[in-house]
């Protein structure tokens, strides 16, 4: 099935084997450009965030596929690659956000003006459609089944607040490059009698909490900066590199299918890592420091984050080991030439843009924002972003095979 040809490298086995307020310069292309809509859609339709970076992993696949395919005609025009693409991320987003269905159509609309209305426009639209159904139907039945089965920890006749945890069940889910959800998982989180606790815990109350005196006004800004969560603030790092001169449609929607796969299996993996250890986060833990066996982790009965806790266990970092992900790729893409100053925009934190002059600087503010927000620990931000780090590294052997 030649027509699967990359989905063998790229969709089974790289398995096998929002926005951003900056104006888009003028070597933006198809790819970037939809990047950016998609994202806003993904904002619009308010989804959570695992399911959100599983869109965007089936939505950068799609315009991969469709534009890889359209590429492979010789001297194809590049509004050819653009209608693919463009078909691309209407089934996609049609079929995975119903209720945007009239905006998706009018941006489709928008694109498909701007390219000359030929029977070569109309065929690679259509492919580009075509190409989309063969990853959606790659990936059928890869969410869990069943209903959610997630136990409640509490004895007979104690009240335990009734929210329900996120995505217990994720790590259940197929990943794309990754052998199995537990493939990287860590070891535990630091026992509650030794000085690394001690360290965490003691770093925590004081840098953590809402009205910290310790924590200075540019890191609370940060760690409200780095309170979204959602694909966008990602890949608007990811645009800074995809919207360099040089670079064409194929090569950036290469770089945006393999970060938002990485992305993916990156959430798999951490679930089942923060289920699986099941570690109390900050609020629960200082609020019961009386509780933990350790002389010196004072309780603080009205201790509360600066940012508002996510309904999911501590330990790892979610937010590092998607940080480090990212990064990890970046680095990658830095070795083929010098890298841009990186930028992303946050609507946690309107009207600010933040830069950083390598991954690695990003990734460790990623880091740094989750203690001084008060919702992870020192050692659970380190383990989180090695974790992350091992995921982008797996992910791209894991594509230089699929290219050989």
């Amino acid at each position: 099935m030649k027509s699967h040809r990359w989905m063998a490298t790229l969709v089974v086995p790289l398995t096998a084997a929002l926005f951003t307020t900056q104006a888009s310069p003028a070597w933006a292309d198809a790819i970037t450009d939809w990047n950016q809509r998609s994202a806003q859609f993904v904002g619009d339709a308010r989804m959570g965030t695992p399911p959100a970076v599983r869109l965007m992993a089936l939505v950068q696949t799609a315009a991969y596929e469709a534009a890889r395919e359209a590429a492979r005609v010789p001297a194809t025009p590049s509004h050819a690659v653009d209608a693919a693409v463009a078909g691309a991320h209407r089934t996609v987003l049609t079929q995975l956000l119903p209720t945007q269905r009239t905006a998706i159509e009018v941006a489709v609309q928008a694109a498909l003006s701007a390219m000359p209305d030929d029977a070569l426009r109309a065929t690679h639209l259509a492919a580009g459609e075509r190409a989309a159904q063969r990853v959606l139907a790659s990936r059928a039945g890869e969410m869990p089944a069943g209903i959610d089965s997630y136990r409640p920890i509490t004895g007979p006749g104690v009240y335990v607040p009734t929210a329900s945890p996120a995505v217990p069940q994720w790590a259940q889910r197929k990943p794309w490059l990754l052998k199995h959800a537990d493939q990287f998982r860590p070891g535990p989180p630091p026992a509650l009698s030794n000085a690394r606790w001690e360290r965490d815990y003691n770093e925590m109350k004081s840098l953590g909490r809402r009205d910290s005196q310790q924590r200075s006004t540019e890191q609370a800004d940060i760690a409200r900066f780095w309170d979204y969560s959602l694909p966008a603030i990602y890949h608007g790092v990811v645009r800074s590199v995809a919207l360099q001169p040089g670079r064409d449609v194929l090569a950036n929607a290469r770089l945006f299918a393999l970060v938002a796969q990485s992305m993916d299996d990156a959430l798999i993996a951490v679930m089942d890592a923060k289920y699986h250890h099941n570690f109390w986060r900050p609020v629960t833990a200082i609020r019961n420091g009386d509780l933990d066996g350790h002389d010196s982790t004072e309780r603080d009965a009205s201790w509360a984050p600066l940012i508002d806790t996510p309904m999911h266990p501590e330990y790892p970092c979610a937010h590092c080991i998607l940080a480090g992900t990212v990064a990890t790729v970046l680095n990658a893409e830095g070795r083929q030439g010098a890298l841009p100053m990186l930028s992303t925009t946050s609507p946690t934190l309107p009207g600010v843009v933040r830069r950083w002059n390598s991954p690695d600087d990003f990734m460790h503010e990623v880091a740094q924002a989750r203690i001084h927000g008060g919702v992870h620990f020192r050692s659970s931000t380190e383990v989180g972003l090695a974790m992350g780090q091992r995921i982008g590294e797996w992910a791209l052997q894991r594509s230089a095979s699929a290219q050989h």
